[in-house]
């Protein structure tokens, strides 16, 4: 409505505003267009003017009826969770809004499998630190005991929670996750704390006098121990990219958990030991536990035997620890590198692709087809189907499953099942993926990596890529290969004669709008509603566009009035071309996209790949990952590098700790064990070493040396203060300090178990990290138990050897002066 202006009377001021506007096509149809013969014609004797969709070239389905699908994306910095209960919470009063014969149906609800993922990491906690309290049952026997260190556990998680808290983190699975495995570490110090307080008051000590000496003996242990694990993650804290991303949060979550553990056993522990232990309570009269003793006594006394014939064969031992690190370095080059690991979120996402000539009509039949074998699997919820859009040969699907309890299968698995199904509908091609829980970059493909091609010469681009697509299908562990580029799409190419156009009154601009008006939707007007805004189309009727021989039949309006048939002045040649020309960098680009099969992993596919593209693939166009394959490519770089890093952090640490440059290297001798363990484990299981994988390396780097640490700490302390020989000195520390030892052990096994054989939402993501540690930590405790003494005794003789040959130097300097 366009306002003409202001009418001013004696008394009052009129806005004059006339009706211009139109509000539906009823009224659009009695525009006035023309006059012939001094009679008006009407808009709707030449057209069809009607209310519909703006394209109607493209169609969605749900469970095989017509849809509109409605994607809600949250903003970055909120809250998944809070946002799906706030729409839940909107949609009884949205359904009441729209006609019954409608329904309104939830496609997928991504908080389903977050909301699951949480509740199976929480039931992991709560069984992690059951199991670790009934393991320091086990071996204390007595329940003020087992009290003690237990009560660590809580006041170190609700410290941890206040610390969350104040920097703003979420309770998400991987602080959870963070939570779960601090548990064994949490009350690792507590239990040597309260250990040495037990074996004071079993010296005949009183509980007040023996918390306070054993709580002073032991606690440089328990900093050395405490520091140097924090100092595990500093690595991860520096590091950028998606790694450093995903995992700062846990990393800080874990290093705060630790250190208040650190700060209650050296303060909250030997306090409730001096007020709640004595030597009577220490004793049991449960014959259950008194067996457990006896067996407790039987394994100490194994291990001395043991450790007397280590120590008599020290070249043996030393052999064993040369064997363990050339295994665990060639392992590690050897076992399968992955990235992200699979993760069933009860969706899995698919793309179908037709032949590039094909009708929208037509695509829309095999999207259907499509659909009704997918709908048919028993482990199916729902299936939304879409055709249309950019492409009408190209269809979408996003295929919501049943609850995690309501099937028997995995995501993985179901795509298993449909694949041989769906490759038997003919005149269509189908690709169904897990999407990964974290999307990291890339384009959207129809398989979840991709690997693009780059360059400014676009007939060297498109057949290096059609050669590497070729050769990649002979990669019989990649799946659904498949390419973004389309050249054969038909065409009509329309070569308008300048000259004859001029002389008829016609510039090429003019045929151009013509075409566009006719076959392009050409928006004429628009329609304002109260509460939306609707476009005025107009386009040639459906039966003027099926037929490439309507075209010639089109007109073009001359500058003289006259209407020129388009074939007068134009022609016609029908032909082939690419549908789209896609840039990466401003430079031309293709995409091959591909899935990998079980138990192969991204690593093995990008080697491969990196080996055959220079084979096939012209020297003018550049080859690169995208997505979760460039993620890994750039993550996996600095896995070794960020290893030897936390290494070295820690070595320097220790240094500083024990002002030595020895020492660090006795406590750091079990590493190679561990890592041994590790990747035995991931071989065993065959999972490949993805991001969580490695995430319990570091994590294997900063337990393992703990019961080194107790070790060393006590045989330094003999050293000094009893005046034993190194070789005494630090057997008597391994047979002392047995029981902690075994206890710290045991109760981070137990912290790390219910992850590594878990079940549930989230399991098989998790699942890697447990292995890694249980593996490294079971390996590890066998050899460090013999090769830290060894490694020990080994490196005081060199130092001793060392120390004489300098005197010796100085004699001989002093004689000749």
């Amino acid at each position: 409505n366009i306002p003409a202006g202001t009418l001013y009377g004696p008394q009052t001021a009129y806005m004059l505003r006339t009706n211009g506007q139109l509000k539906d096509a009823t009224q659009f149809s009695h525009l006035v267009v023309a006059y012939r013969n001094g009679s008006p014609i009407k808009l709707a004797d030449i057209a069809k003017v009607s209310d519909s969709v703006e394209n109607d070239k493209v169609a969605s389905w749900y469970n095989g009826k017509r849809a509109i699908v409605l994607a809600i994306m949250r903003q970055p910095g909120t809250n998944t969770v809070e946002i799906v209960d706030a729409i839940k919470n909107v949609l009884p009063n949205l359904r009441n809004q729209i006609p019954g014969s409608v329904t309104m149906d939830i496609l997928y609800d991504r908080t389903t499998s977050i909301r699951s993922s949480i509740e199976d990491v929480e039931f992991t906690l709560l069984l992690t630190i059951g199991l670790v309290v009934a393991v320091i049952f086990l071996f204390l026997r007595n329940i003020p005991a087992t009290v003690i260190p237990s009560l660590a556990l809580p006041t170190s998680i609700i410290g941890t929670f206040g610390a969350m808290y104040l920097l703003g983190f979420s309770l998400n699975n991987l602080s959870l996750m963070a939570l779960t495995l601090s548990v064994g570490f949490v009350v690792d110090d507590a239990v040597v704390v309260l250990e040495n307080i037990v074996r004071h008051i079993e010296m005949g000590k009183p509980a007040f006098k023996a918390a306070i000496e054993a709580t002073s003996e032991i606690s440089f242990t328990v900093i050395s121990m405490t520091l140097s694990l924090v100092a595990v993650f500093l690595p991860i804290l520096l590091m950028g990219g998606i790694v450093g991303r995903l995992f700062n949060e846990f990393a800080v979550t874990i290093s705060i958990a630790i250190l208040i553990s650190g700060v209650v056993s050296l303060t909250f522990t030997p306090m409730l030991a001096s007020r709640w232990l004595n030597a009577k309570k220490i004793e049991s009269n449960i014959p259950m536990l008194n067996v457990m003793e006896h067996f407790w006594d039987w394994l100490a006394l194994r291990y001395d035997d043991s450790l007397k014939v280590a120590l008599r064969h020290p070249v043996v031992v030393l052999s064993s620890l040369v064997i363990a690190t050339l295994l665990t370095a060639y392992l590690f080059t050897i076992v399968p590198k992955g990235f992200m690991p699979s993760e069933d979120t009860g969706q899995i996402s698919g793309s179908t692709e037709a032949a590039q000539n094909i009708s929208f009509d037509s695509m829309s039949e095999h999207q259907k087809k499509v659909a009704a074998v997918v709908e048919k699997h028993p482990a199916i919820q729902g299936v939304m189907s879409s055709v249309g859009g950019n492409s009408t040969n190209a269809g979408r699907m996003i295929i919501s499953l049943k609850p995690f309890e309501e099937r028997h299968k995995k995501a993985d698995e179901i795509v298993k099942d449909l694949r041989p199904k769906l490759t038997q509908i003919p005149g269509i091609n189908t690709f169904l993926q897990v999407p990964p829980s974290i999307r990291i970059g890339g384009q959207s493909s129809k398989s979840s990596y991709q690997v693009t091609l780059m360059s400014p010469e676009s007939e060297k681009l498109y057949a290096s890529t059609e050669a590497l697509r070729k050769k990649m299908e002979t990669i019989t562990e990649i799946t659904d290969v498949t390419t973004d580029v389309q050249t054969t799409t038909p065409q009509i190419d329309i070569k308008v004669n300048r000259g004859l156009a001029a002389a008829m009154g016609i510039t090429q601009s003019q045929v151009e709008q013509t075409l566009a008006s006719a076959y392009g939707q050409r928006q004429v007007s628009q329609i304002y509603a109260p509460s939306n805004q609707y476009k005025v189309l107009m386009e040639l009727e459906s039966k003027y566009q099926r037929d490439p021989v309507q075209l010639s039949k089109l007109y073009v309006h001359s500058s003289n009035g006259k209407m020129v048939q388009l074939s007068a002045l134009a022609e016609m040649t029908p032909g082939t071309g690419p549908l789209a020309i896609n840039h990466l960098g401003q430079f031309p680009s293709a995409t091959i996209s591909f899935n990998l099969k079980p138990g192969f992993s991204i690593g093995q596919a990008v080697e491969r790949i990196e080996a055959m593209a220079p084979t096939v693939v012209s020297p003018e166009v550049s080859v690169n990952f995208q997505g979760q394959a460039q993620a890994f490519q750039s993550s996996f770089q600095n896995m070794g590098w960020l290893l030897l890093l936390a290494t070295v952090i820690i070595y320097v640490i220790l240094g500083m700790l024990y002002e030595s440059f020895v020492h660090p290297l006795t406590i750091l001798s079990g590493l190679p064990a561990a890592g041994l363990g590790a990747l035995l484990t991931l071989m065993i299981f065959n999972i490949d070493l993805n991001i969580y994988g490695f995430l319990g390396l570091i994590l294997l780097i900063g337990i393992v040396k703990k019961n080194a640490i107790m070790m060393i700490d006590f045989a330094l302390d003999a050293e000094r203060n009893q005046n034993m020989a190194p070789a005494d000195a630090i057997y008597k520390a391994c047979i002392v300090r047995f029981r902690p030892i075994m206890m710290t052990t045991m109760a981070a096994l137990m912290g790390t178990l219910p992850i590594a054989f878990g079940h549930g939402a989230g399991a098989d993501t998790r699942r890697p990290l447990g292995l890694v540690v249980v593996g490294g930590l079971v390996v590890s405790q066998v050899l460090t138990l013999y090769i830290t003494p060894v490694v020990y005794i080994a490196f005081d003789a060199l130092l001793t050897k060392f120390r004489k040959e300098k005197v010796e130097t100085h004699e001989s300097l002093d004689a000749e002066v």
